[in-house]
């Protein structure tokens, strides 16, 4: 008999923010499926760059952690509907060259069996001279 997979709530997406702010890697890994696919919201396509399988999502959060590494993510609120979450955020840390950030952005969640198989990054940028 086989179990069910466990029901995807708002307090599973939480735990996953929990486990990005502890810089846990293995925590977060352990919410993923093998195929997971992470795109962030900045990279060389429209889209923005995109990690396919486990090996390249643990490499892709080994860097972000590197790159920034007094990240926080604080928790604006966290929805989910069937295998899909939306989890909003303000990210603030200061990257290893120096620049400070804080960003709005939301994650895009997609789920199967209980595990993340796509997160989807979105922020918004901050410019001045834009109209």
């Amino acid at each position: 008999m086989n179990d069910p997979a466990p029901a995807v709530t708002a307090e599973t997406v939480a735990a996953i923010v929990d486990a990005f702010n502890r810089h846990d890697v293995d925590a977060i890994m352990g919410y993923c499926a093998a195929d997971m696919v992470w795109t962030m919201a900045r990279g060389p396509h429209p889209w923005g760059r995109r990690f396919e399988g486990a090996a390249a999502v643990r490499e892709a959060l080994v860097e972000r952690f590197r790159s920034i590494p007094d990240a926080r993510w604080e928790d604006r609120g966290n929805w989910v509907s069937g295998e899909v979450g939306v989890s909003e955020w303000k990210l603030t840390g200061t990257t290893a060259k120096g620049e400070r950030l804080e960003l709005l952005g939301c994650d895009l969640w997609r789920f199967r069996d209980g595990k993340v198989v796509g997160k989807d990054t979105y922020w918004k940028q901050i410019d001045a001279d834009f109209t």
